[in-house]
């Protein structure tokens, strides 16, 4: 319990506020409660992004879908996986751009948990796991199902420079 004055009584939130004085409340200061009904919150913090890797594939840029979570390596579900998911794991990844999404464990099943499934990315994602998905460790598919990318392993900004020109706008690349 606190003590001392209670400014906000009643309050209720619509959830896309950025403050809670957004929210609809008794005008400031008006209240019919006492410290017994205090409200808290308690914030889990800013969630770093599972990182991410693609193993038994040609090269970095391609292969089975692995996320770290939990201090274990796990696989990927491929329900739903198409070219928006794909695209962030090989953005994560600095890969370029995707070149397939494929399913059916087509790099080989994993044996560490399945930790995603049902992944839906919009594409604007930093990092796979900022997609909806079900909860961690959630899932209805076996390793069968393993989800797996090839990306173009070319970075959409490649360091370029111009030699041999007249000027430092033209040139040899």
């Amino acid at each position: 319990e606190g003590t001392g004055t209670i400014w906000l009584d009643d309050v209720n939130c619509a959830g896309d506020e950025t403050i809670l004085t957004e929210c609809r409340a008794r005008p400031w200061g008006d209240h019919n409660c006492n410290h017994g009904e205090d409200a808290g919150v308690e914030c889990s913090g800013v969630a770093e992004p599972a990182p991410v890797r693609l193993v038994n594939g040609p090269n970095r840029c391609a292969g089975r879908v692995e996320v770290f979570h939990e201090q274990q390596w796990g696989t990927v579900c491929d329900d739903g996986w198409g070219t928006a998911e794909a695209s962030i794991v090989c953005r994560q990844l600095g890969c370029g751009a995707v070149l397939s999404a494929l399913g059916l464990a087509h790099f080989g099943q994993g044996s560490d948990p399945i930790w995603l499934d049902n992944v839906n990315c919009s594409g604007n994602e930093a990092a796979l796991s900022e997609c909806k998905a079900q909860p961690w460790g959630s899932h209805n598919c076996k390793h069968g199902e393993d989800a797996g990318v090839v990306c173009s392993d070319i970075p959409r900004i490649a360091p370029l420079r111009l030699m041999n020109g007249p000027n430092r706008c033209s040139g040899r690349v």
